[in-house]
């Protein structure tokens, strides 16, 4: 044996894992309940303390059922029970209904004890998932996240000694050049993938078991988004050691292969801008809004870096021409009858026809770098700055696409995502909007499409209100902003969504689609059932900033938080909102 073992040899190790593993004892009329236990029930029934405490005497059973009684003391008997099954489960032996029990439990309890389990017990059903899965699946993933909070459980409980909180990244200067155990290289802080690979195959893992999957994406969205352990660390020491525009950037960046060569938009004769400091960018939009909608995005977009915003006034008003005219980056176009005349076309009677059109006589007059097309109320919300994302845009990618977030009505700050751009499948959006989810496309009520930047100057192409097309279909050679999003203020209120429901429904996003059940037929079913008061219910569970909605979409990775800061950006740029201008 070596000198250095630390714990005397694997047979002293496996004696002492052992001693912990012996079946609990079960005195006389002492059982667990039989596995077609009634849930319902223990969900309202609350849990109390025994009347007498346990003694040494009692059996091992009785004092197990003692200690949990106290921990959950005044919580629902079920997590009692749950607790109870695990510490059966984590012995050598148990009663023969135990496993499907807890099983059972998961797959008709599992929204109920997510919500009401503390983190330590999700872990502890994981690891009994490790023993006693149905499935291979169940078994390996379990035992891997085990291993991977118990590893988390050492480290983080000997750095308690180092002096340093759980959140404080140690200073580079403190670093030291040592080799690891077993002769291993030290993870690469800035440039490694060891933290994303890991994290990110238990992912993948995890969609392929619908029942550990809830438990497993819960503890790891909880992991992802907690300050106090290695992995938020090492980002914080990534951006301590100052950022690298490039490597940041393309940290944010993924290309998909190319399905259609016959849509990919050719940038081999374009001049491409590689440096961040002399980008330009802008945007183009077409608008009815009022005066302060226009003020607030334009004053954001300004702020974010567009070095021109094209603004196409629909409703043509001389108070804001002559509020918005004083800034030289707006360029301001009253659509009039004289405008459309001097296109030489008459004015469409469709609003997406005029906003296309809109949008491409910007696009060809454009001597910007790049330009994306994006409604009155959609604000760009990149993962960093936007000129890095576009300096270091592969030359071969033609545009950009920033993925849908819908503010929550109410808000100026919580963003909701769509279940796909969690990393979820379809099988998340019941469990956040239990109601109406399985007929609402990515949860949202507007469109989950994207908004789109395109380098100018390419040929043969269209810009269209999401993306850039050739030949009829979106260009090909695109990358998405990961972490980033162009957020959509889609609605502020009940009243709102309600005035403007029936033309959405007519001629806007809400329009029916030809092959599937969805918004159209939700929105024309319950108000044909329950009048508004249906309509009230889905606005409520579906778009309405509640802490019930933030908590369900948090739990799922679903909310994103973004300040908008509107109001203050609307001042610094123009000196103050429109609503304070003399009457």
């Amino acid at each position: 044996m070596s000198e250095t073992s630390t714990y005397g040899g694997f047979h002293r190790i496996v004696t002492q894992m052992e001693g912990r593993l012996a079946p609990l004892h079960y005195g006389p009329g002492e059982a667990l309940p039989p596995e077609d236990l009634d849930f319902a029930p223990l969900k309202s029934e609350r849990v109390t303390p025994l009347a007498e405490k346990p003694t040494l005497a009692s059996s091992t059973y009785l004092q197990k059922w003692g200690e949990l009684c106290e921990d959950f003391a005044g919580q629902p008997l079920l997590l009692a029970l749950h607790g109870l099954l695990i510490a059966n489960l984590r012995r050598r032996k148990q009663p023969v209904q135990t496993a499907p029990l807890f099983l059972r439990m998961w797959r008709e309890e599992a929204d109920f004890l997510l919500e009401n389990l503390d983190a330590r017990w999700k872990v502890s059903a994981l690891t009994t998932f490790g023993d006693h899965g149905a499935t291979e699946v169940q078994r390996r993933l379990g035992q891997s996240l085990t291993m991977l909070f118990s590893m988390m459980k050492l480290y983080e409980t000997e750095r308690l000694h180092s002096g340093a909180e759980p959140w404080q990244a140690h200073p580079e200067k403190q670093r030291r050049p040592r080799r690891l155990a077993m002769a291993m290289d030290a993870y690469s802080i800035h440039s490694g993938g060891l933290d994303v690979n890991l994290l990110g195959r238990l992912w993948e893992e995890s969609q392929r078991d619908a029942l550990i999957r809830p438990l497993a994406q819960d503890l790891l969205v909880q992991l992802e988004g907690d300050e106090r352990n290695v992995f938020h660390r090492f980002a914080a020491m990534r951006e301590a050691a100052g950022p690298d525009p490039e490597r940041e950037a393309r940290r944010y960046l993924s290309a998909r292969p190319f399905r259609r060569e016959d849509t990919r938009a050719s940038t081999s004769r374009l001049d491409k801008q590689t440096d961040p400091a002399k980008i330009r960018w802008g945007l183009v939009t077409t608008a009815a809004a009022p005066l302060p909608e226009l003020a607030r995005f334009a004053a954001y977009h300004l702020e974010l870096g567009a070095s021109q915003l094209d603004l196409y006034l629909d409703d043509p008003d001389p108070q804001a021409l002559a509020f918005l005219a004083g800034d030289p980056r707006l360029r301001v176009t009253a659509c009039d009858a004289a405008y459309w005349q001097a296109e030489g076309i008459a004015r469409p009677e469709d609003h997406r026809q005029r906003q296309c059109h809109n949008a491409q006589r910007s696009y060809e007059a454009s001597g910007l770098d790049f330009l994306g097309h994006v409604d009155v109320d959609e604000f760009l919300m990149p993962p960093c700055p936007m000129e890095w994302l576009l300096a270091f845009l592969p030359p071969r990618l033609a545009a950009l696409r920033f993925p849908s977030a819908e503010l929550l009505a109410g808000s100026d700050r919580h963003f909701k995502l769509t279940a796909e751009a969690a990393g979820h499948g379809s099988y998340a959006l019941p469990a956040v909007y239990p109601t109406f989810g399985e007929h609402l496309k990515g949860g949202f009520i507007s469109h989950t499409t994207g908004k789109t930047l395109a380098r100018t100057g390419l040929r043969d192409v269209k810009v269209n209100l999401h993306r850039v097309n050739k030949r009829g279909a979106p260009i090909q050679n695109v990358a998405d902003v990961l972490a980033g999003y162009v957020g959509h203020a889609h609605v502020g209120s009940f009243e709102d969504f309600r005035a403007r429901m029936a033309f959405r429904m007519a001629r806007g996003s809400y329009r029916k689609h030809p092959e599937r059940f969805g918004l159209h037929d939700v929105l024309e079913v319950t108000f044909e059932t329950e009048g508004d008061a249906g309509l009230a219910r889905l606005f409520d569970e579906v778009c309405a900033d509640s802490p019930a909605l933030r908590a369900r979409l948090e739990r799922h990775g679903m909310l994103f938080t973004r300040d908008l800061d509107l109001d203050a950006r609307c001042r610094r740029v123009f000196g103050r909102l429109p609503e304070e201008m003399p009457a």
